[in-house]
């Protein structure tokens, strides 16, 4: 190997010398550059961020780690260098990790800039006053406490509450910015259960602590589906995110891809009248309303008109009636909320003794699910407006793949701020996303990524509707 070695030292050389006359013209006059100019050369462009030294070794023998350490002695900035790149001077820290469990409970593990950091220290948090609890110095799993640490060091500080991974935290008085770094978007979601029921509690404490400690991990009940949704960057941290729920805070849960927010709509005007009779000893229930019904333009949502003259209905019955209504849209006919309709309130009924803002609300809710199935309701499902970015050369296939997945591909473009890449923009189903990231990961040599964003709802016809309808159907048939 000794030939590639001198071809591989030749490059990192001729590297060093775009940035350094004197070793270009000893490379030219085929001299062998002093030692000393070739390191402080390699300790410059590191710092000026003209290079990014890359080492290779093995922590499970060891090997590199000493060059490695000697590198971030000599060659890296110092200390006092990042403090002023990140606008520490004044004192802070940057913390890298956040650690949950054991002993010593929440830990903030950072980076000390600036000027030296004693217990009980005064911080700023965003624009929140914090101070810094006990310092410690962590080797592995064990921790030593510490009375202060100078700029550089690495500490763990105890009772520092607010303090994410990737803040910096400034001393008193200073504040910077607040987050340094940007994390990958989303673009893998589960939804969780937990297989015993009495873990529920235990669930939303563990999750609130994993995406404490991994800002790149999300999760949220989704309202809609009444499902806790967890995501991540991709499958395979997901995967992992779980592993580490079920062995660190003892949860076991199942988990499947989320409930797509599919939506349905009406094509055509109907007309019904909805009344509810009921006569069971002392008061009865009576509510009677007649209501229009006609599609709007997609994204307007729902209107609620009323045009009842003559004291049809008292004005105090209405807004059971609107209520009622609403009820019957957060499931039509075909099992999906209901969006852009009209309604109209165009006639009714009531009785003296009997009528009741319930007897009006379930009668309003009977008129809906009447009119919604006699106006040729349709599905919608959720269309994201997809951007992908990859290598030249790959832009093809990432289309390829999206058209695949029945994508409306919008354009295709050099990246705007990276040489030699590809964007690719597209529209694509949200219930195509799924397994999208390994397809394009895999094309790309691991280098694609994408964002999805919710762009509109689309109608779905045909074979994959009646498909969604069925499943829905079965689902709740399940659960029932």
């Amino acid at each position: 190997m000794l030939e590639r070695e001198r071809a591989e030292r030749t490059h990192l050389l001729e590297t060093l010398a775009d940035f350094d006359d004197a070793l270009m013209e000893a490379l030219l006059l085929d001299e062998q550059p002093d030692q000393q100019l070739v390191m402080a050369d390699l300790a410059a462009d590191t710092a000026g961020n003209k290079v990014v030294p890359v080492l290779l070794g093995s922590a499970l023998t060891g090997g590199g780690v000493h060059r490695l350490l000697k590198l971030l002695r000599h060659e890296a900035p110092a200390p006092d260098a990042a403090a002023q790149r990140l606008g520490a001077d004044a004192g802070g820290i940057h913390v890298f990790k956040i650690a949950n469990g054991g002993a010593m409970g929440r830990l903030a593990l950072g980076r000390v800039l600036g000027k030296p950091l004693s217990e009980g220290d005064e911080l700023v948090i965003g624009s929140e006053a914090a101070r810094a609890g006990s310092l410690f110095f962590v080797q592995g799993e064990k921790t030593a406490k510490q009375p202060g640490a100078r700029p550089g060091d690495v500490v763990a500080i105890a009772r520092i509450e607010g303090a994410r991974s990737g803040m910096l935290i400034g001393a008193k008085g200073h504040d910077p910015e607040a987050l340094l770094v940007s994390y990958p978007p989303r673009n893998a979601a589960l939804a969780i259960t937990t297989r015993d029921r009495r873990d529920d509690v235990k669930l939303s404490t563990a999750l609130h602590r994993l995406c404490e400690e991994d800002p790149a991990l999300e999760w949220t009940q989704d309202q809609a589906s009444h499902e806790t949704v967890l995501r991540g960057i991709n499958d395979e941290h997901l995967q992992v995110v779980l592993g580490r729920l079920q062995r660190r805070y003892g949860v076991a849960v199942d988990c499947r891809p989320p409930r797509i927010a599919y939506r349905e709509s009406i094509r055509k005007a109907a007309t019904a009248r909805g009344r509810h009779k009921k006569q069971s000893g002392g008061h009865g229930q009576y509510g009677d309303c007649v209501i229009a019904i006609r599609p709007l333009e997609r994204g307007e949502g729902f209107v609620f008109e009323d045009k009842i003259t003559g004291g049809a209905i008292p004005r105090q019955y209405i807004p059971a009636v609107e209520a009622g209504i609403r009820d019957a849209m957060e499931r039509g006919p075909l099992g999906f909320p209901v969006v852009d309709v009209a309604v109209t309130l165009t006639d009714g009924s009531f009785h003296a003794v009997d009528s009741s803002e319930l007897a009006f609300r379930i009668a309003g809710r009977m008129a809906m699910a009447e009119a919604l199935a006699q106006a040729a309701p349709y599905l919608l499902e959720p269309v994201m407006k997809v951007t992908v970015d990859t290598p030249a050369g790959s832009g093809s296939k990432a289309g390829s793949v999206l058209s695949s997945r029945r994508g409306q591909i919008l354009g295709m473009s050099p990246h705007p701020d990276w040489t030699r890449w590809e964007r690719v923009e597209a529209l694509l189903p949200e219930a195509a996303i799924a397994g999208l990231d390994a397809e394009l990961r895999s094309l790309s040599q691991g280098l694609a990524s994408f964002v999805a964003e919710p762009d509109h709802l689309a109608e779905l016809s045909g074979k994959l509707a009646d498909e969604v309808v069925k499943a829905e159907t079965a689902r709740v048939v399940k659960a029932a």
